[in-house]
């Protein structure tokens, strides 16, 4: 069965075709150096193109795919959830980093 591709739309509108490995390769640098292995970097790449298929659409924002990764990355490994926040999100100061420590782990007290 052949898969249909589809396409991300970037924060400065250009559009580029869905590449998981790039989608690796940003996981695997947030988690570098953490315990956490090649094969389950590649199930989270693997449940979000998934996701992403299943919805049907042919045009995705990179935001939307940056949110679903915070989101896995944040269940994993928080200190990897910290570094692709950091990037993702365009942290500009210590203040933006603090507050986002702070809230993941407020949510970890709740």
């Amino acid at each position: 069965m052949e898969t249909v591709p589809f396409f991300v739309t970037k924060k400065d509108g250009r559009r580029e075709d869905f590449d998981p490995q790039k989608l690796f390769n940003g996981l695997k640098k947030a988690t570098e150096k953490r315990d956490i292995s090649p094969e389950r970097l590649r199930a989270i790449v693997d449940d979000i193109e998934a996701e992403l298929r299943r919805s049907g659409r042919v045009e995705i924002p990179s935001q939307e795919i940056g949110e679903m990764v915070m989101e896995r990355l944040r269940d994993l490994d928080e200190v990897a959830y910290i570094r692709f926040a950091s990037v993702y999100r365009e942290f500009m100061d210590l203040q933006q980093v603090k507050r986002e420590i702070e809230q993941v782990l407020s949510s970890r007290r709740s």
